[in-house]
């Protein structure tokens, strides 16, 4: 048993990644207490138990026969008749049945194999989700911020414009009962100075055009500044929304992953901080030679054919002779004929049993019977190399893909920072375009989640190689 739990952790052994060590900690845990794989690796246990059952000789018969008064004999009265033998299959018959229970054994421990990678994949897959989900929130978490400091900045703007035209006192009561949550100091220290600006410019129409103009124009612009601070909470109340969502999508995708290893479903689990975007070193021709060569149901499915390789042998064997040898044995008893006493001394035989397996239709259908499981295995062979193939082609155009969606989502986010900036400076200074700062913020905020998600379709794709080569990629 020792050596059998040694064996077992060799099996689960996990080789070290790039990525981070708590989710190698957790493949490891994964391995260790997923019971699903702990089924799959008994009954491997269960079918190498089978070896021995198939590797030894047929129990010897014993017949014994005791009469119930003694048969009269020239030898004397004999008493029993007592046989043992033990029969033997036909040379070579022994080691074929053992080779072929070796070979299922084989197969079941590629079936094993399989499972593991495949939990593997989903561990790795889940990990990846939860880091995406984390990286959601945080960056809607600073974008409802942003968007919380426009609307003070659109508000700022709103009372500056009343306080500069001296209209509304009503109109600056329902802009501050419409701020929900909004800084007062703060709005007070920049409406100084928007206050500033836009006086100056009011009483730059007012010397060109007229005082009348001047109001006139005034009132847009406070008509303006309210729909700029109505604009920014329709979108703060959407972000709300979207972030209350995705913190409620955290319990899920966290009990599926705390399953996965066997855990308690509230247990914490650890993310890393970041992730960058992550290559395959491999040749690609090379990569999939590595899962034609290495993955677990391709070696399977060569281990059930050298399976039924010895079965057809033994089929051909079974058509032989069993060979029996053993002994007789009848004890007698002296017998008194004419006051004399006579016989009286046991018997032994030595026996010799053959089989005749005239019956050929059996055995000739065993070897068919054979020949045809072998035949199907081998065109099973072939359709799985054809589905891998087409899945290691699909996989490398999806990472392909991750890696420009990638690119082009870092560049997207460059330039959208920079068209914000120069649109914040412009609203800053004339108090035009706050629509499009929104909408430029918007965008940023769209290139900032797909840029999260190209990174984890990276690393989600190169897992799924893994998991079909059977081997780290990095």
């Amino acid at each position: 048993m020792k050596k059998i739990a040694i064996i077992f952790l060799l099996f689960l052994g996990v080789q070290s990644t790039s990525f981070s060590q708590s989710l190698d900690e957790y493949l490891k845990v994964a391995a260790e207490n997923n019971p699903e794989l702990k089924a799959y690796f008994n009954e491997y246990l269960a079918s190498l138990e089978k070896v021995p059952q198939v590797g030894a000789l047929p129990d010897p018969e014993l017949t014994m026969g005791f009469f119930f008064q003694p048969m009269e004999r020239f030898m004397g009265n004999q008493q029993a008749d007592i046989q043992l033998m033990q029969m033997f299959p036909w040379f070579g018959m022994l080691k074929t049945q053992k080779d072929e229970a070796s070979k299922m054994a084989l197969a079941q421990y590629e079936v094993f194999q399989d499972a593991k990678y495949r939990l593997f994949y989903q561990v790795k897959n889940t990990w990846y989700q939860l880091y995406r989900l984390e990286e959601e929130i945080r960056i809607t978490e600073e974008n409802l911020e942003i968007l919380k400091q426009y609307e003070r900045l659109a508000l700022i703007r709103f009372q500056s414009a009343d306080i500069g035209t001296g209209s509304g006192p009503s109109n600056m009561q329902q802009a501050t009962s419409m701020n929900s949550g909004s800084s007062t100091s703060s709005a007070s220290s920049m409406g100084g100075m928007s206050g500033g600006m836009t006086s100056g410019t009011s009483g730059k129409s007012s010397s060109k055009g007229g005082s009348s103009m001047g109001t006139s124009s005034s009132m847009n612009g406070g008509g303006s500044g309210m729909s700029d601070v109505l604009r920014v909470r329709i979108q703060i109340k959407e972000l709300e929304n979207t972030l209350a969502l995705l913190e409620d999508s955290r319990l899920p995708i966290k009990a599926e992953f705390n399953q996965l290893l066997n855990r308690d479903i509230n247990e914490v689990v650890s993310i890393a901080d970041s992730l960058s975007g992550s290559v395959v070193s491999w040749e690609r021709q090379a990569l999939l030679d590595s899962i034609t060569q290495n993955n677990p149901m391709l070696k399977m499915l060569d281990a059930e054919a050298e399976a039924y390789e010895a079965q057809k042998k033994m089929a051909k064997l079974e058509g032989r002779p069993m060979l029996g040898a053993g002994v007789n044995y009848m004890p007698f008893s002296p017998r008194t004929e004419n006051g004399m006493p006579m016989g009286g001394n046991d018997m032994v035989m030595p026996m010799l049993r053959l089989t005749i397996p005239i019956y050929r239709k059996k055995y000739n259908a065993l070897q068919k019977e054979a020949e045809l499981k072998q035949l199907a295995v081998q065109q099973r062979r072939e359709n799985t190399v054809n589905q891998l193939t087409t899945r290691w082609s699909t996989a490398l155009r999806d990472l392909d893909d991750a890696t420009r969606r990638t690119k082009l989502y870092r560049e997207q986010t460059d330039l959208a920072r920079q068209t914000l900036n120069l649109l914040m400076t412009s609203y800053a200074t004339d108090g035009r375009d706050f629509e499009e700062v929104l909408r430029v913020q918007q965008q940023l905020l769209d290139y900032q989640l797909k840029l999260i998600t190209s990174i984890v379709d990276q690393h989600v794709t190169i897992a799924m190689l893994e998991n079909l080569a059977a081997t780290e990629l990095n």
